[in-house]
């Protein structure tokens, strides 16, 4: 199923990768840098965090100046921006923060809350109950414990229409929930989902006073990067087994979505062992490759977001 001739076992066993990351972890430890907490190449997703809050500032500063077709081709833009930003930028900085100063992460913390438009505190939250919930199905009183789950608002134990999914997940974020769930065992995390929550208020709210239209006109884009995420994350899953740990996720291979989006296309393997970094996932997927393919890990051809273009997908 998975094509995975090239793996050597002799080379990639599950037993050596794991011995190697505790001894990289090891060598961190006692030689980390001062800055960063894991690796050189967080620079990467750091500069590009910082530079897509600039892109937002300078698509307000040019909004006047802009032609609608202009404006709509930036727009468009953004809007993709968002979903990569989500999947990549921000999904990365959960598992392994990037800076070893705890105010530099809260700083960047709230960067991506206004650039995306909600708190990266919530969604840190809302993102671990993703993994301790795996796309579960909805339990006898139709729960489920993952916030995402594609099976929440499906019947029979199928899960969700994809389009259903993608269009409708953002209007049923509930904060208010998410914040009480939060309080009882993260209340740090809580009071600075709150804070972050204001500043993305105030910063918008001074923008529109300045100019409304550029908020109206933006708001739908940014509907359309949160309908982007959620595609993404339907076909991270659609698929997969959520009783299952080695195929809770679904990979792609598609070399350019893996440059481009941090290795998110290695999404069983994350699903498998969500502390390992980013730049470790092909390292991960050749050392449990052997046990991917006896588990039936699904893996689809195109990226994430065009997962409704693979050939052998199942019904939904």
């Amino acid at each position: 199923m998975l094509g995975l001739g090239f793996c050597d076992e002799s080379h990639f066993s599950r037993a050596k990768f794991e011995e190697r990351a505790i001894h990289n972890t090891e060598v961190r430890m006692k030689t980390r840098p001062r800055l960063l907490q894991y690796s050189a190449w967080d620079w990467f997703p750091i500069f590009a965090g910082i530079m897509h809050f600039a892109a937002v500032i300078a698509l307000f500063i040019s909004f006047p100046y802009l032609s609608w077709w202009a404006f709509i081709v930036l727009g468009l833009i953004y809007a993709v921006a968002i979903s990569w930003n989500i999947n990549s930028i921000s999904h990365n900085f959960i598992h392994n923060p990037y800076f070893n100063s705890n105010f530099i992460n809260a700083l960047f913390s709230l960067i991506l809350s206004i650039t995306l438009g909600f708190s990266q505190a919530m969604y840190n939250f809302v993102h671990m109950r993703h993994h301790s919930g795996n796309m579960d199905r909805p339990n006898e009183a139709g729960k489920t414990l993952d916030y995402l789950s594609i099976y929440k608002h499906g019947h029979d134990g199928q899960p969700e229409n994809v389009w259903r999914y993608t269009f409708l997940s953002y209007f049923r974020d509930d904060p208010a929930e998410i914040l009480r769930a939060m309080a009882p065992r993260r209340s740090g995390e809580a009071r600075q989902a709150k804070f972050e929550l204001l500043v993305v208020i105030a910063f918008y709210g001074v923008l529109a006073v300045l100019d409304w239209r550029f908020i109206v006109c933006m708001l739908p884009f940014n509907y359309l990067g949160q309908c982007l995420s959620s595609l993404n994350g339907y076909y991270e899953h659609f698929g997969g087994d959520p009783d299952k740990p080695i195929a809770w996720g679904v990979s792609t291979y598609a070399k350019i979505y893996n440059w481009t989006w941090m290795n998110n296309g290695y999404h069983a393997e994350h699903h498998y062992r969500p502390k390992v970094h980013w730049t470790k996932m092909p390292e991960l997927h050749r050392a449990i490759a052997l046990e991917q393919e006896a588990g039936g890990t699904r893996v689809i051809r195109p990226p994430h977001p065009l997962g409704f273009l693979d050939p052998d997908l199942p019904r939904s």
